[in-house]
């Protein structure tokens, strides 16, 4: 017997025996431990996902939410043989919590006993919006509806996305405020002749809307310098006169006030006295002086100047601008009613957008330059090339582009300035039109898009929508 305990053999066998079982318990243990981390590991990534997802279709009815959460769950988290998978959706104001548990059943520490152990993760999504001002700057030239009426067909539903973005990302009910601006190569304020405000002027109206008694001449010096001599054969004042004939000059005739129906021009002039000098209010943000009523015997010329002139829409006048507002179903009303009526002057559109979120021009909604936490945003989208402005009239460039060398300096000059605020500025061409000029508008060339299919651009809308927002996790 003494010998079988000395004997250094056996005692290591059966010591091994005594030693194996725990050692077996500890890796299967690790094995164990290493596969449940993983499955938490991919549930967390599932969970994020989903909060993010979810995020996007708030507010919603419970039932609704819960369904979609199972279905961007479990498309995202891929296959397991987890236990009593249970999801758990919270969503509250701005932020949605997203819980996932489930039993893990072990594959080799169970022959020591432990039949089930629970593993979980959670994940938040809230939207770190602070407070936006957004004017969204749309083209409604003709090029948007014809020959292709899936453009401003996308465009509709695009804003809307957008729209419903914004409205579900904000905390409080004035976190997010969204004007519109459409633009042709006018813009349409929404006034009539009886219901004028004081800064529109009616002088260029006068000389640019009516018509002549000779020929087909589209202003009132053009037409003036016509006329017809009592010697038939002498077609000019000069050589009329010359030889001794009398000289009537043709009669122009403006178009009755009344028929206003909303459109302003460009503010570009120049100096009546220096013609050197050009007077730019057409890239500024300078509020128009309404002191007095157009024609006013006490109001200046400086005072004119800085007023807009009324023009003649294009046939059916664009939609109105719209000042900010949190109204999302007017503003989604607005959005479907968008129209295509005319030429293209994106500078007249940039310049009304950012009326709209200037604390001091025409509008009384945006908020101070400055205001802490609070960031103010264009959104312009255009199908193609600078055509037309006030200082081409009665002429336009060609529509196909490739410059506009009036209307692109004035556009680019009012980027400029807009980006001088601190305004931020995403770009949009779709199909067509300057890239140069759109990608330089922007603040950075991530900030402009090229959509080559109006089919493309809702996610496009969608994708600064949620940049806009600045969603994020929270663990």
């Amino acid at each position: 017997m003494r010998r079988f305990w000395s004997d250094k053999d056996g005692n290591i066998a059966v010591l091994f025996a005594f030693v194996a079982v725990p050692v077996i318990g500890l890796v299967g243990a690790a094995v164990d431990y290493s596969m449940a981390s993983a499955y938490r590991a991919d549930m967390q990534k599932a969970l994020d996902s989903t909060a993010l997802a979810l995020s996007k279709i708030l507010p919603a009815d419970q039932a609704v939410v819960d369904d979609a959460a199972q279905k961007y769950f479990y498309a995202n988290y891929g296959p397991n043989d987890l236990q009593n998978l249970q999801i758990v959706v919270t969503p509250s104001n701005g932020k949605v919590l997203v819980k996932a548990t489930g039993d893990y059943i072990p594959k080799i520490a169970n022959i020591f006993g432990a039949t089930q152990f629970q593993i979980g993760a959670s994940a938040e999504a809230q939207w770190n919006l602070g407070k936006v001002e957004v004017a969204l700057v749309l083209d409604m030239s003709l090029s948007m509806q014809t020959p292709d009426p899936a453009r401003i067909q996308a465009l509709r539903a695009s804003t809307k996305e957008l729209l419903n973005v914004l409205e579900n990302a904000a905390k409080n009910p004035d976190d997010a405020k969204v004007g519109i601006a459409p633009f042709d190569g006018m813009v349409n304020v929404g006034y009539t002749w009886n219901t004028r405000p004081n800064w529109v002027r009616f002088d260029w109206w006068e000389d640019n809307v009516g018509s002549c008694s000779k020929g087909s001449h589209k202003n009132k010096s053009a037409c003036i310098a016509d006329g017809t001599c009592s010697k038939s054969s002498y077609k000019t004042k000069s050589t009329c006169e010359n030889n001794k004939g009398t000289w009537t000059p043709a009669a122009w005739t403006a178009e009755n006030k009344s028929n206003w129906n909303g459109c302003v021009y460009d503010r570009y002039e120049k100096d009546p006295n220096d013609a050197s000098i050009v007077l730019n209010y057409d890239v500024l943000d300078t509020q128009p002086d309404a002191t007095h009523p157009w024609n006013h015997a006490s109001e200046t010329a400086a005072q004119r100047k800085t007023k807009y002139p009324a023009a003649k829409c294009y046939g059916t006048p664009p939609q109105a601008v719209t000042a900010l507002s949190t109204d999302w179903d007017a503003l989604r009303t607005k959005a479907d009613n968008l129209t295509p009526t005319g030429y293209t002057n994106i500078a007249i559109g940039m310049a009304w957008g950012w009326h709209i979120l200037s604390p001091t021009s025409l509008f009384t909604e945006g908020a101070a330059y400055g205001t802490q936490d609070l960031t103010k945003y264009i959104i312009l989208m255009t199908d193609g090339y600078n055509t037309k402005n006030i200082q081409m009239e009665p002429g336009n460039c060609n529509t196909n582009g490739p410059t506009c060398p009036v209307v692109d300096a004035r556009m680019s000059q009012v980027c400029t300035n807009i980006k001088n605020e601190d305004i931020k500025i995403y770009t949009i061409r779709l199909i067509a039109g300057n890239a140069d000029l759109l990608k330089a508008c922007a603040t950075s060339h991530d900030m402009y898009y090229d959509v080559q299919s109006a089919s493309q651009l809702a996610a496009v809308f969608t994708a600064i929508g949620a940049e806009i927002a600045s969603l994020h996790l929270a663990k």
